[in-house]
């Protein structure tokens, strides 16, 4: 009898000491796993960082004018550069930099040939040829919108203050002798101020060198890399020296580039 109780009080005393070993290993936790309460997400804090970024993609340019007797061409060209995105609470951040842009446009005016030889040829043209060389210095407002793991959307607006290093300009005439005589020759046209050779438009003081534009974006984000679309309005008339009254002139353009986040 005494071997039973005592056989039996070593079986309370062992259920005792395990039923405190394990409320000593809940003891150690911060808090018991509650499967009927919703977990609380953890609050993002904000630290102050800077992102560095390449760029490189695909710009086109549009000039256009108030006047129709002046030909407007679109520019085709590309855009490279770095920026650098100086991040803020609550997914926005400002981004800067310095981007160069080169293009590159054509476009012809066509008159009916009026004579056998122009018939048998291209007929009555001139070709107008420009190209940019400029730098664009962003200065833009991001929302970035997080998807899946690394997968995010943003969007961004703001100006874009752009500034014209070069801008070569060539005017090709090929005309008739019956067109030549309406339009004017090579030196008729040279006498009145329409330059047909080589030049520069910002050097001679055609055009202002500074654009003020206003632009809006927006693409995808995965990890380092971005693929972004955007469309900038030029809001200053670029006219500097007018052949004709009141002659106005802007410049839009749009791009979308490759991006790529350095650190």
């Amino acid at each position: 009898m005494q071997s039973e109780m005592k056989q039996t009080f070593k079986h309370i005393i062992l259920v005792l000491l395990g039923t405190l070993f394990v409320a000593a290993s809940f003891a150690q936790q911060e808090e018991f796993f509650d499967p009927t309460r919703k977990q609380a997400k953890p609050k993002e804090v904000y630290n102050f960082s800077m992102n560095w970024r390449l760029e490189v993609g695909y710009a086109q340019n549009w000039q256009h004018s108030n006047t129709s007797n002046v030909m407007n061409p679109y520019l085709h060209g590309m855009r490279l550069g770095a920026t650098v995105d100086f991040n803020l609470p609550m997914r926005f951040a400002l981004q800067t930099g310095v981007i160069y842009a080169i293009t590159y446009g054509s476009i012809e005016q066509h008159w009916p040939a009026t004579t056998l030889e122009a018939q048998h040829a291209d007929g009555d043209y001139i070709r107008h040829h420009v190209m940019e060389h400029q730098l664009n210095v962003p200065l833009r407002a991001f929302y970035r919108i997080p998807l899946w793991r690394e997968l995010a959307l943003f969007f961004y607006g703001g100006p874009n203050f752009q500034v014209g290093l070069a801008q070569p300009d060539y005017l090709q005439l090929h005309l008739s002798d019956s067109y030549g005589s309406v339009i004017g020759s090579k030196e008729s046209l040279e006498s009145m101020g329409v330059r047909t050779s080589n030049y520069d438009r910002y050097a001679v003081g055609d055009l202002h060198r500074f654009n003020m534009q206003l632009g809006v974006g927006g693409g995808i984000e995965w990890d380092k890399y971005r693929l972004q679309a955007g469309y900038d309005f030029g809001l200053n008339n670029l006219i500097k020296h007018q052949y004709v009254a009141k002659q106005h002139m802007w410049e839009w353009g749009w791009y979308v580039s490759f991006v790529y986040k350095l650190k």
